[in-house]
């Protein structure tokens, strides 16, 4: 018989194979997830804060709850939210239209007065731009 015995080559690479497999380091990383605990006596969820909403319209005019404000007055209703105890969320909502260097200045004045609750609503009209 002239054809090579492929048997004792295949069984040795089985056995490599193996040894391969064996050698591999177990993966021993782990997500720690908090789940929640099950108590007869659930606590009530807080009370939801008053939110302030900014809008900034195309034609760089700008509401607080629908009323047309301006800057000056902009930094007044903050100042006086943010003694607000807890303090309100506020909700920035530029138009697609509005022009960025208005709706910089509005950041500008949120960031000088100190808010730490700031939110941006609206996103939903950038979602085919990108």
């Amino acid at each position: 018989m002239m054809d090579m015995n492929m048997t004792p080559m295949i069984d040795v690479l089985l056995v490599l194979l193996i040894l391969f497999i064996i050698t591999i380091p177990v993966q021993t990383h782990a997500v720690k997830v908090d789940l929640p605990v099950n108590s007869k006596n659930p606590t009530p969820p807080p009370v939801e804060p008053q939110k302030n909403k900014i809008i900034i319209f195309a034609n760089d005019t700008m509401t607080w709850n629908g009323t047309p404000i301006n800057d000056e007055q902009l930094a007044q209703f903050l100042e006086a939210t943010k003694s607000l105890d807890p303090e309100p969320e506020l909700h920035f909502q530029p138009s697609p239209d509005a022009r960025y260097e208005k709706v910089d200045d509005v950041l500008a004045v949120i960031k000088r007065s100190g808010i730490t609750k700031l939110g941006f609503i609206g996103n939903e009209y950038y979602a085919n731009d990108f």
